[in-house]
């Protein structure tokens, strides 16, 4: 098991060290997408690899019990069995495929938690739950903190906050850290998610300043976005946060987790994501303990490709749909 990160003293003077080289980034980005492509087994294993690490997310303004409760059900049987059965695995093993957890909002976490207790998979799959003024953490601190108590107190195990994107902007490092604690602390034993908001942080600088914040304040996982910014997750801004976890790991000596959220929707973009984890913070990394997908269309698409790899045919769309 990972030993949690405790969080450090707020260190300003790294802050001011901070230069990062943007043409060094974008071509290793560029080298990252360029990497051979796999094939056959080694391709399927990446895909089922990528299955186990999202978090499956419905944040719309419409759920109801219902949806979620589908939602459960996708993740704890993500793909279609006969498929599944095809490649070699079942439902009933020990290690069966299925998402890390299930993402909702704060009052959808008791029907998440409610159903994936009856299925038996409650603490199997984490109940993860966005918080703190999602998408746009512009609302007063203690509402905010509030938010998380009613999460974790309803039964979330996790908790995507959000940080306030104008402290970076600003420059107010000792105040974002000091929210961040105070997050962190209202989380208790559910592990934090720092939301960090890359798109809109306006330079990969920020990005980088932000993600060492986070870890600082004692943030479990550094995450991309929101998913409703209009950029969201690249590999240059996952590039830039790895980074960031090794430093903040070379000097602690505590493993920090890494989730890019949004934008990701094709069994490609997954891959480039794996590769490039794996190839800057090392196989460890690779695991629901350290690495998460946030997304909703992801796992369809990584079905359709599963299916296309099996039986050589195109999937029409209605053959997979939720629940």
């Amino acid at each position: 098991m990972i030993e949690r990160n405790p969080g450090c003293d707020l260190d300003l003077e790294w802050l001011k060290k901070v230069c990062v080289n943007l043409s060094a980034v974008n071509e290793q980005a560029k080298h990252l997408i360029g990497s051979k492509p796999l094939k056959d087994e080694y391709y399927i294993a990446w895909l089922l690899k990528a299955i186990t690490l999202i978090d499956l997310t419905t944040l719309a303004g419409d759920d109801t019990n219902s949806n979620v409760t589908r939602l459960c059900l996708k993740a704890s049987r993500p793909i279609p069995e006969d498929l599944l059965e095809y490649l070699g695995f079942s439902y009933d093993q020990k290690c069966p495929i299925r998402t890390a957890a299930v993402c909702v909002y704060p009052s959808k976490v008791n029907d998440a938690s409610t159903a994936l207790k009856k299925m038996g998979l409650h603490g199997k799959i984490n109940v993860a739950s966005v918080a703190t003024g999602f998408p746009s953490g512009q609302f007063p601190l203690h509402t905010r903190l509030d938010e998380i108590k009613y999460a974790v107190g309803e039964g979330a195990t996790e908790i995507d906050i959000v940080i306030d994107r104008s402290l970076v902007l600003t420059g107010q490092w000792e105040l974002l850290y000091k929210e961040l604690k105070a997050m962190r602390e209202a989380c208790g034993e559910a592990h934090m998610k720092a939301i960090l908001a890359t798109g809109e942080l306006t330079n990969l600088n920020n990005v980088y300043k932000a993600s060492l914040i986070a870890m600082m304040a004692g943030s479990d996982f550094i995450k991309t976005s929101t998913g409703k910014e209009s950029i969201n997750a690249t590999l240059p801004f996952g590039i830039v946060m790895s980074r960031a976890i090794i430093d903040y790991y070379q000097r602690t000596g505590y493993k920090v987790g890494l989730k890019p959220a949004g934008g990701i929707r094709t069994s490609t973009d997954a891959i480039n994501w794996l590769v490039m984890v794996k190839e800057l913070l090392g196989k460890e990394w690779l695991s629901p303990e350290l690495f998460r997908f946030g997304a909703s269309g992801l796992l369809g698409d990584i079905e359709h490709s599963l299916y296309k790899e099996v039986t050589g045919k195109t999937p029409v769309p209605y053959e997979f749909t939720m629940g």
